[in-house]
């Protein structure tokens, strides 16, 4: 069986949501968030704090 290329690693909150999720290729991390179920979701990658993405290294 194939292995998931995104996964969810992370997650906060019921209404208001957040949740990490890495690309099992590249092992960037992308955080989540959404406010509730009428105003959407963005997804962005999450970075360090020199603006680099934060990258999970393969196991």
């Amino acid at each position: 069986m194939a292995k998931d290329r995104f996964v969810e690693v992370y997650s906060q909150g019921a209404v208001s949501v957040v949740k990490i999720i890495v690309d099992t290729e590249t092992g960037v991390n992308y955080v989540l968030g959404s406010h509730n179920r009428q105003s959407g979701t963005g997804m962005t990658v999450l970075v360090d704090q020199d603006g680099k993405p934060i990258v999970t290294p393969d196991k």
